[in-house]
């Protein structure tokens, strides 16, 4: 198991960024499952979850830098309308430049975060899926507009809570069960959230259609 690397928060506006890999495909998770989306996803990663699924973004290292122009080129001619900016965790680099030129390209922009770095970039939409190895900043929780929350055993409920408790009037709350543990834990996220209608399930729908 590799693991993660624990790296500051730039304060510095980035003009070139580690790129892991970009593409335009479905929206495969959340309240926008299904939409046609370019994804962005960022090297480099403070969490190191035991179970995801891009484990090779975590050493920002191993990835070059690609100018910020490059990336909002490849967006525009994907033929997108939304961006996802997503890693690795993608706050640990500067956004500032690369929303800036996004923006500028008529794009709206939406965030996938463990809210565990301090935020820079302007969102259309900010998704915070936090994480128990290193916990979200309430500064990232207050920001977003979908809380999704990843489920593998019981004690995840409690835990889903404690980060509702510190979001806005009007977040979407989402419970996602982990791939690897969905037989398992299903039924009981289906029971949660029919006895916590404010809650909504999310699956990863890419997964079921084999796609990126």
């Amino acid at each position: 198991m590799g693991k993660s690397v624990d790296i500051e928060t730039s304060c510095v506006r980035a003009e070139s960024l580690p790129v892991v890999e970009s593409f335009y495909t479905l929206q495969g998770e959340g309240l926008h499952s299904g939409m046609p989306t370019f994804f962005v996803r960022l090297a480099g990663c403070n969490v190191g979850c035991e179970w995801c699924d891009s484990k090779n973004s975590w050493n920002k290292a191993d990835f070059p830098l690609v100018p910020i122009e490059q990336i909002v080129g490849e967006a525009v001619r994907s033929g997108t309308r939304a961006v996802v900016i997503t890693g690795g965790e993608p706050l640990l680099h500067n956004l500032d430049a690369l929303c800036d030129s996004l923006k500028g390209a008529g794009l709206e922009i939406f965030l996938e975060t463990s809210g565990s770095a301090m935020p820079s970039g302007r969102f259309d939409w900010v998704c915070v899926s936090p994480k128990k190895k290193k916990h979200p900043l309430d500064e990232v929780l207050k920001m977003a507009d979908e809380l999704k929350v990843v489920i593998s055993r019981e004690e995840d409920f409690k835990w889903a809570e404690e980060n509702a408790a510190k979001t806005k009037r009007g977040c979407a709350l989402l419970l996602q069960p982990e791939w690897n543990r969905m037989q398992g834990i299903m039924l009981q996220i289906v029971d949660y959230v029919k006895s916590h209608p404010e809650w909504r399930v999310s699956l990863q729908t890419h997964k079921f259609m084999n796609i990126p």
